[in-house]
């Protein structure tokens, strides 16, 4: 009889708690594992000559690429694209302006054997247009309402300063350039930025 009521109320105890799965993270709770030691598998795109473009030029993000630094396939947030070419041709493409600066300020963690020297075109994608802006010649706009790709803040690329104004207008925050986007401002975007990030400008 004793025995039957412990099993009664273990069953009882284990249908009013079942165990629960913790939701998946959000907003910035997603980017908090951006610039740790994650293995995150992003083969490079070759050089097509076939495509009839110079090198250098931008291209458009393939399906199956992927962000070497948050691991996202960058082709389903193209809004956000961004891109680096490497002087043998390869080209790496990234969900967003951000990750391509958490990427810049530290290549070879990301991509072995890779080197910042070596690269010789950054594009981003002109938040007006989708069209390619010169990574280091594009006006940002840090601290806006605008949620990137993962749901967070982000770095909105435009190609001139009169169009990142009309959108702080429009949605907050403030311009800067390329060379302003600073470790101080990563690491309010991406909480977990690594520690060995060099500035991304030179």
């Amino acid at each position: 009889m004793l025995a039957a009521l412990l099993l009664g109320s273990t069953g009882l105890v284990a249908w009013q708690w079942p165990q629960r799965t913790p939701p998946p993270p959000s907003g910035n709770a997603a980017l908090e594992g951006v610039g740790d030691d994650v293995c995150v598998v992003a083969p490079p795109t070759p050089y097509d000559p076939a495509l009839g473009q110079p090198l250098a030029a931008a291209r458009e993000v393939p399906a199956e690429a992927r962000c070497p630094v948050c691991g996202m396939y960058p082709a389903r947030a193209r809004a956000w694209a961004a891109q680096v070419i490497f002087a043998d041709g390869d080209a790496y493409f990234f969900d967003s302006p951000l990750s391509l600066m958490l990427y810049l300020g530290n290549v070879d963690h990301y991509t072995r054997g890779r080197t910042h020297d070596a690269i010789v075109a950054r594009y981003v994608t002109d938040t007006d247009t989708g069209l390619w802006l010169n990574a280091q010649e594009a006006v940002y706009v840090t601290g806006s309402s605008a949620l990137g790709p993962v749901l967070a803040g982000n770095l909105p690329a435009f190609g001139s300063a009169g169009a990142a104004q009309q959108f702080v207008q429009q949605r907050g925050g403030q311009a800067v350039l390329f060379g302003g986007i600073d470790t101080r401002l990563l690491r309010g975007l991406a909480p977990n930025l690594r520690a060995d990030h060099r500035l991304h400008a030179s």
